[in-house]
């Protein structure tokens, strides 16, 4: 739970007691160790080592609960912990450094599709197919090895992605059915349900100053939304020429909160201002009907100022690196098959860019010069998402193998 000062910040950047739209009725959920029959359940098991992992695996660690694909993973803010969800309608907290399960996040009826850890790491969230955001808050001070069964909360049809704000304990989901949501918590009440869009809101996401919001749709709208207000500050739709992408994919937006990037799904790619709501450029590196599947901005100066270094990632294998000063090419990064997820590792080494690709490999560039530092190699199958937990200094992979595989970051020393 937020502390005082916590909460006075977050209410300065936009949330007051007015913003609250419902409370949510307890619906009798108990306490996670009560929640099951059996409450041995909720502390499950160890690593399992054994046949999954081959000779060219170079992962530190391997977390094999999960018996079907791990669809979503992330690491805990400021502790050796990791959350994932996958398609066997579970979620797991669990130890990255020896793999051994702190406990299980049951109570979804279709797959975990994404996972989250709020801004301090107190309070964790699993987003499903089946439409149920269900949270779970740490119990006590002493350590981060007990957690409580919070809340579940529903609206959405089913959610495609869940989004922490980056100052306070508020969540954020888009649907299927069209909708986005906001939450306060840990109290569980709707601030705010956002209507504009008109496919299901495949990706959105907090400007990093916390101000606002960015969500795009499967149809090809963008928007940009005050989160003390239903009504889009502006849009952008497939009707302008200059901005039908044939459906969103992905997006990101620059640390000083000026610019949004967003990828479609015929492999365009176009940078808005989001102070003037205008398209600025139209970056045109992929191969065409090539979806763009990753978008991550890259701080290699350190002053989270200026346009930015923006790298995109999409099936044709490719990773673009654009400066956004320019608006130029800086280089090409390849995989073999698809790109999945691209990860900007935080300073000392904001130079370090990992990608994760269906080639069942991750590997970590040099963002300066394109070079390759690391391959990293263990997955049986498919990289279907990654998360940098430690400062950066470790990557935990979510695999479409049912394992998720823990990386070091760190550089070899020659």
């Amino acid at each position: 739970m937020a502390n005082p000062e916590q909460e006075e910040q977050i209410e300065e950047q936009f949330i007051t007691e007015d913003d609250v739209l419902a409370e949510v009725p307890d619906d009798g959920d108990q306490l996670m160790d009560e929640d099951e029959e059996n409450e041995g359940e909720d502390i499950v098991g160890e690593l399992v080592p054994g046949s999954s992992r081959s000779a060219e695996d170079n992962s530190l660690q391997a977390f094999t609960n999960h018996h079907s694909s791990v669809f979503s993973v992330a690491v805990h803010p400021t502790q050796p912990l990791a959350v994932s969800g996958g398609e066997d309608d579970l979620g797991y907290i669990w130890d990255i450094t020896d793999g051994e399960v702190i406990v299980k996040l049951t109570g979804h009826t279709d797959s975990v599709v994404c996972v989250g850890w709020s801004f301090d790491g107190q309070i964790v969230s699993t987003g499903g197919m089946d439409g149920k955001i269900r949270l779970w808050r740490r119990v006590g001070q002493e350590s981060y090895r007990t957690w409580e069964f919070l809340t579940e909360l529903q609206g959405p049809d089913e959610v495609m992605f869940l989004k922490w704000h980056p100052k306070g304990n508020v969540l954020l989901a888009g649907s299927n059915d069209t909708t986005l949501w906001l939450w306060q918590l840990p109290s569980g009440n709707t601030m705010q349900v956002f209507a504009g869009h008109t496919g299901p809101v495949q990706c959105g996401t907090f400007t990093p100053d916390g101000k606002r919001i960015v969500s795009a749709c499967g149809d090809g709208t963008l928007i940009l939304w005050d989160p003390r207000s239903p009504s889009p500050v502006f849009k952008l739709t497939a009707e302008d020429a200059r901005f039908d992408l044939d459906g969103i994919t992905s997006l990101g937006i620059n640390s000083s909160s000026t610019l949004a990037v967003v990828g479609g799904a015929a492999g365009g790619v176009r940078v808005v201002s989001l102070t003037k709501g205008e398209i600025v450029s139209a970056l045109g590196g992929h191969t065409e009907g090539e979806s763009i599947e990753a978008v991550e901005f890259i701080d290699l100066t350190g002053t989270v100022s200026g346009p930015g270094i923006v790298a995109t990632g999409a099936t044709d294998g490719k990773i673009c690196l654009w400066d956004l000063s320019t608006m130029r090419l800086r280089s090409t990064l390849e995989h073999s098959d698809a790109v999945t997820t691209l990860l900007a590792v935080p300073a000392p080494n904001n130079h370090l860019l990992v990608s994760g690709s269906a080639d069942k490999t991750l590997r970590t560039w040099d963002a300066r010069t394109g070079a390759l530092i690391k391959e990293h190699k263990g997955h049986q199958g498919p990289v279907l998402g990654a998360s940098l937990g430690l400062d950066g200094s470790v990557i935990v992979s979510a695999g479409d193998d049912g394992v998720s595989l823990v990386f070091t970051t760190e550089l070899e020393e020659d």
